[in-house]
């Protein structure tokens, strides 16, 4: 699936994978990492400690090799058209949290202004899109919503556990947007949260409290990756 997805792109000078040149490229990657991709199972993934609030998510792999160059290669190289592979593979982990016969709301975690200049656009709203649209090909019912906002946060790597949790939910804020999904019904089914890797789990624990005050509870999480400090099992 993911081989079908990189032969449509444009042959760029090194895999997106491993970074190696001079070598034959399906699409966006070699062989070995095309292989790698392909291999990947979503399973359930857990943060050490586990942030309160946290909830269910699933991730397609470990933040690593092949998954980890990609990413990279999309979010910092301006590698954009990885956005479709990578979008097949996270609707993978979406699927095992929603239900086919229920409407789904996808939420991607929001980029801050500077991250959005950064990266030339919205990289997790590009990812959702993809997702959704392999989804709704394969007979899900699915919304994109973005009525959250990231404002900036400081650094936190010097941050305990509590400290990471309120800074990560003082940096979001809901929009005006929440009002329209409760109207016209986008609310009602499975919510899942979407974003690229996940760490320390503060930042899916905050978005979860922020739907929780605004009375709507979060089915669970989707992501692409989950660093390798986490601890990974199989299911949810």
């Amino acid at each position: 699936m993911v081989l079908a997805e990189l032969a449509d792109l444009v042959l760029p000078g090194a895999c997106a994978g491993c970074g190696a040149e001079r070598v034959r490229l399906t699409g966006g990657a070699c062989a070995a990492c095309v292989a790698e991709l392909e291999s990947l199972r979503p399973r359930g993934a857990s943060p050490t400690p586990l942030p309160a609030g946290f909830p269910a998510c699933v991730a397609v792999g470990t933040y690593a090799g092949a998954l980890r160059g990609a990413l990279l290669a999309y979010k910092e190289k301006g590698r954009h058209r990885l956005a479709r592979p990578l979008g097949v593979l996270l609707a993978g982990a979406v699927a095992e949290i929603a239900p086919r016969d229920r409407p789904v709301l996808l939420v991607p975690v929001p980029s801050t202004a500077a991250a959005r200049r950064e990266r030339y656009g919205d990289h997790m709203a590009r990812l959702v899109e993809q997702a959704a649209r392999r989804l709704r090909d394969s007979g899900w019912r699915v919304n994109v919503a973005q009525p959250l906002r990231a404002l900036p946060r400081p650094d936190s790597t010097s941050l305990d556990t509590s400290e990471r949790a309120t800074v990560a939910v003082n940096s979001l804020r809901m929009t005006p947007r929440i009002g329209n999904l409760r109207r016209d019904g986008r609310s009602r089914g499975t919510l899942v949260v979407a974003d690229d890797i996940v760490t320390t789990g503060a930042t899916l624990a905050a978005v979860a409290r922020r739907f929780e005050e605004a009375d709507m509870q979060v089915t669970g999480a989707a992501v692409l990756a989950a660093t390798e400090l986490r601890k990974t099992r199989p299911g949810i």
